[in-house]
C-alpha cells in the first residue's frame, strides 16, 4: 500500500470538509520558525515518517515560541529512522483536547468490504484496547449501515451537539477513503477540543497500489509501501519499472552502512518472493548487511536485469553482490544472465558476485554468464537450483574474505561510469534505435566478422556490400532490445567487439552517444 504523510493526509480530509489544526509542513528549522511565527500561538512540532511511537522516539515537540518551535525542528530534522533521515516536520497549532476519540475506514480482508471502527478510546496505545472499538459495516457504495454507525456513535456518550459532529464526520471519513481509492483512513485521534470544535489531530492514510496513477493529486511518487521518502535510487528503479511490464521489477534500500559487528554490505538480487526472502536469510546469517532488497522476476527482459544490476551497483561501500531466488523459477533463466554479463562487463565488476540462476534453462544461463564474465577483475561463480542458498552463502562469504585478503581497504565497491567500446558515439559508427537505448555497430569489425554478428542477431543483421543493414522495419527493431542485447553478449563470449546496445538508466547516467548524436541532428544509420 502507498502511504500519505500525515501533512498530506490532512490536505486530503481538509479538502473533503474535516477540520485539521492550522499549520503545515516544513523543510527546515527556519520554516518551522516561520510557520510558527505565523500561528502565533503554542505549538507542536512533529517528524513526518512512516512510523509508529513518535514520541518515545523524540519525535513530537511543544513549542511556545518560534525559537522554541525552530530548535525542536533542528533537532528533528537531523533524526534518522534507520538509516533514512527525516525530510519534514510538521508545525500546527497546540490543541486544548478534551475528549479524545478514534475513527477509521479499513478494507476488511475477511468479509472482503470496508468497515469503519470507532472508539471513544483514542491516541496512542489503541491496539491494546481492541476490545473498546466498535465495528460498523460499511457498504462500499453506500456507506456505513445507518443503524449499526447510530449505535456506535451513541456508545460513545457524547453530548447531542458532539454526537451530530461525529456522525456528519463519519460520513465524510468514508467518502475520502472511496473517493481516493484507500485502503484504510485512520484518525486517530478525533479530538473534541475545549471551545468545542471536532478536529482530525492525526491521521494516517494508505492507498491501494493499483490506484495510485487515477490520483496524481495526492503527489505520491512510488505506487509502494516504503518505511521512509522514496530515495533517488528507489526513484529510478520505479520508473524502469512503470517503463518496462515485461517481468517484475522491486528495489528499495535499506541500508547505508553495516553496523561494526557484520560482515559487510551487499548488494541483493533475488528473484521470487519466496526464494528471495529465503535467500536473505542466508546471507544475513553469514553476517552480512544487505544495501538493498531487490526482486527480478516474471520472465523479466534482459533490459531490466541490467537495469536492476546497474542501479544496485550504484551503491557505494559494497563489498559483493549475492543474486538467489526461487530454484524452481518459471522463467527462463537466460534472459537474467544475459543482463547480469552485460552490466558486470559494463561496470568492469571488482567484488565478488555469487548468483544462483536456478528453474528453467539453468544450464545455459550458467554457462552464458560465466563465459560472459571471464577477464573481470573479480570472481562471478553462478549456481543451480541443487545448491540451497545456504551452501551458496557460504561460498560468497569465502570469495569476499578472500577478496578483501588480496585487496585490504581496495575490496570495497566504488560506483564508476559504465565503460563502452571505443567505437560508440564515433562518426563512423552506424546506429539504430531500440526500445530504450540504441544499437552501435562498428563498420571495421563488421567488415571482418559480418557473418558471425549476423548470426548471434537471429538474422536481424545482413551484409549488404560490406556494410550492416536491418532485414526489419525501424519500428519493428524499437522492440528487438532483448534479441540486441543478447547479440552483443553472444558476440562478447567469441571475442567479437563489433556489437553494443546503449540502455539508457533516466537520472543514474549522464546523458550517453545516444542523446549526443540526437543532439547534434544524427539519426539512425541502416
Amino acid at each position: 500500500m502507498a502511504r500519505l504523510h500525515e501533512y498530506q493526509g490532512k490536505t486530503v480530509l481538509a479538502h473533503a470538509g474535516i477540520a485539521t489544526p492550522a499549520g503545515g509542513p516544513a523543510t527546515s528549522a527556519a520554516e518551522a520558525g516561520a510557520i510558527a511565527a505565523k500561528l502565533a500561538r503554542p505549538v507542536v512540532v512533529k517528524i513526518q515518517a512512516f512510523a509508529t511511537g513518535r514520541a518515545a522516539m523524540g519525535g513530537v515537540a511543544f513549542a511556545n515560541t518560534p525559537q522554541e518551535a525552530e530548535a525542536a525542528a533542528a533537532r528533528m530534522l537531523a533524526m534518522t529512522i534507520g538509516q533514512f533521515p527525516i525530510t519534514h516536520v510538521l508545525v500546527e497549532e497546540k490543541l486544548a483536547i478534551a475528549i479524545e476519540l478514534f475513527i477509521s475506514v479499513a478494507i476488511d480482508e475477511r468479509d472482503r468490504r470496508p468497515v469503519m471502527l470507532l472508539s471513544r478510546s483514542g491516541g496512542s496505545g489503541i491496539e491494546e484496547r481492541a476490545g473498546a472499538v466498535r465495528r460498523v459495516a460499511c457498504h462500499v457504495a453506500r456507506g456505513p449501515d445507518p443503524q449499526q454507525l447510530a449505535a456506535a456513535i451513541a456508545a460513545l456518550n457524547l453530548d447531542v451537539g458532539a454526537t451530530r459532529k461525529v456522525s456528519e464526520c463519519s460520513a465524510k471519513v468514508f467518502r475520502v477513503a472511496r473517493t481516493i481509492e484507500a485502503r484504510s483512513v485512520e484518525i486517530n485521534p478525533l479530538v473534541i477540543c475545549a471551545d468545542g470544535r471536532l478536529v482530525a489531530a492525526d491521521c494516517r492514510i494508505a492507498v491501494d497500489d493499483y490506484a495510485v496513477f487515477r490520483h496524481p493529486e495526492l503527489g505520491i511518487e512510488i505506487a509502494r509501501e516504503l518505511d521512509h521518502p522514496p530515495t533517488r535510487l528507489e526513484r529510478i528503479a520505479y520508473d524502469i519499472e512503470q517503463a518496462d511490464h515485461r517481468g517484475t521489477f522491486y528495489f528499495a534500500q535499506m541500508n547505508a552502512k553495516a553496523p561494526p559487528s557484520s560482515k559487510g554490505l551487499i548488494g541483493f538480487h533475488g528473484a521470487g518472493g519466496g526464494g528471495s526472502m529465503m535467500s536473505m536469510d542466508a546471507i544475513t546469517s553469514e553476517g552480512f548487511t544487505v544495501a538493498n532488497f531487490c526482486d527480478t522476476s516474471g520472465n523479466p527482459s534482459p533490459a531490466k536485469v541490467y537495469r536492476a544490476a546497474r542501479i544496485i551497483l550504484s551503491q557505494p561501500g559494497i563489498i559483493g553482490y549475492f543474486g538467489s531466488g526461487s530454484g524452481v523459477a518459471n522463467q527462463e533463466q537466460y534472459w537474467s544472465a544475459y543482463g547480469l554479463a552485460k552490466a558486470f562487463w559494463e561496470m568492469n565488476l571488482s567484488i565478488p558476485a555469487v548468483i544462483r540462476l536456478g528453474g528453467n534453462t539453468e544450464d545455459r544461463a550458467v554457462d552464458i554468464l560465466q563465459s560472459g564474465c571471464r577477464g573481470l577483475p573479480a570472481k562471478v561463480e553462478c549456481y543451480k537450483k541443487t545448491d540451497t542458498p545456504a551452501q551458496i552463502a557460504a561460498r560468497f562469504a569465502a570469495l569476499v574474505s578472500e577478496h578483501q585478503r588480496t585487496h585490504g581497504a581496495e575490496s570495497a565497491w566504488v560506483p564508476c561510469p559504465p565503460r563502452r567500446p571505443a567505437f560508440v558515439g564515433t562518426p563512423s559508427a552506424r546506429a539504430a534505435e531500440i526500445k530504450g537505448g540504441c544499437v552501435w555497430i562498428d563498420p571495421a569489425a563488421w567488415r571482418t566478422n559480418a557473418a558471425a554478428i549476423s548470426a548471434r542477431s537471429g538474422e536481424l543483421l545482413r551484409d549488404s556490400g560490406g556494410a550492416p543493414t536491418w532485414t526489419i522495419t525501424p519500428a519493428e527493431l524499437l522492440a528487438k532490445d532483448s534479441e540486441m542485447i543478447v547479440c552483443e553478449v553472444e558476440c562478447r563470449r567469441d571475442g567479437i567487439e563489433g556489437i553494443f546496445v546503449e540502455l539508457e538508466i533516466p537520472g543514474l547516467d549522464q546523458p550517453g552517444p545516444k542523446a549526443q548524436l540526437q543532439a547534434a541532428g544524427g539519426g539512425s544509420a541502416r
